[in-house]
């Protein structure tokens, strides 16, 4: 099994959660969070002054699928988010060893599908 988490604009989450559901993702958990990448925050400018956010708003995604369903899923992320400007966001793919489903006690593939 893999986790994919993933950190995007918040604009596009609900283009992406239609996109994940085509691609057959088994369920998404997400985060609202901030953060800054190399671009380091933005810069503003208020009544003349100029002042610079350091921490942007995000969202981490993650979802746990497959291993079979993780290119598939990735693909769709990268798909929908990528704009080709600074601050698009990341994907990171991690291996899990095991899932339990709480409600019935399945383990492995089978709690996550």
């Amino acid at each position: 099994m893999k986790k994919i988490e993933a950190v995007i604009r918040p604009e596009k989450l609900d283009l992406l959660r239609l996109q994940l559901e085509k691609v057959g993702s088994p369920g998404i958990m997400v985060t609202k969070i901030e953060g800054h990448g190399k671009q380091g925050g933005v810069s503003h400018q208020f009544r003349g002054t100029e002042y610079k956010t350091y921490f942007l708003p995000k969202v981490k995604i993650e979802v746990v699928a497959a291993d079979s369903q993780a290119k598939k899923i990735s693909d769709a992320i990268v798909e929908v988010c990528r704009s080709g400007a600074v601050g698009d966001g990341k994907i990171f793919i991690t291996s899990i060893d095991d899932a339990i489903r709480i409600r019935t006690g399945e383990t492995g593939d089978a709690a996550v599908s």
